[in-house]
């Protein structure tokens, strides 16, 4: 289930078979991590972020309501927002398939939000709730010191290397890339407990 919430009419829930009434679409693109590294010719297969959005979200928006961000979020937690417009891109997929297999734990099963010309951090594993939004939601934008110091770009735009909120992508990359062994090491380790 996906649940749909915020500037709705009322609360509503989206069953994943709803979603084979929606035409598919396979999306060919390069997997860009904000660390500095990519998964290149990645073929994902879903439906299209904008027909779900049309067929599920549209009729239940409150009269006179302007969308501005929605905010997805993960059955393990994570959220990302992401402005109406980049939502709306036409290579902007709920992913269900990756390389023609069905998505694993790893890559986001059941369904991921998939956005190609942003960082990954935008494209939320294991979806189950987009809340819509008239307006930049704060509550789910971190408060303290670490949030601010690893807080996000707004689009996140790959082409344009919008990594960071407040500090160019140049000179952040070498930051994050310092990163990525400490944080396979540890995720290995939280795999070997499992």
């Amino acid at each position: 289930m996906i649940a749909v919430s915020g500037a709705v009419r009322k609360r509503s829930e989206v069953r994943l078979a709803d979603l084979s009434a929606l035409p598919r679409r396979d999306v060919v693109a390069d997997f860009h991590c904000v660390a500095g590294w990519t998964a290149t010719g990645l073929r994902w297969s879903g439906v299209r972020f904008a027909d779900f959005y049309r067929v599920f979200v549209e009729p239940e928006l409150e009269s006179g309501t302007t969308v501005t961000h929605l905010a997805f979020e993960g059955l393990d937690g994570v959220a990302s927002v992401v402005e109406l417009r980049d939502a709306l891109a036409d290579d902007v997929l709920l992913a269900d398939q990756l390389n023609g297999q069905p998505l694993g734990g790893d890559h986001g099963a059941p369904i991921r939000l998939v956005s190609p010309k942003q960082y990954g951090y935008m494209s939320t594993k294991h979806l189950c709730v987009v809340e819509v939004c008239s307006a930049l939601p704060t509550h789910r934008l971190g408060t303290g010191f670490l949030d601010r110091m690893i807080e996000g770009h707004s689009r996140a735009r790959v082409w344009h290397e919008e990594r960071h909120a407040r500090v160019a992508g140049r000179l952040v990359r070498p930051f994050y890339r310092a990163l990525i062994r400490p944080i396979r090491y540890l995720s290995s380790k939280g795999a070997q407990g499992a």
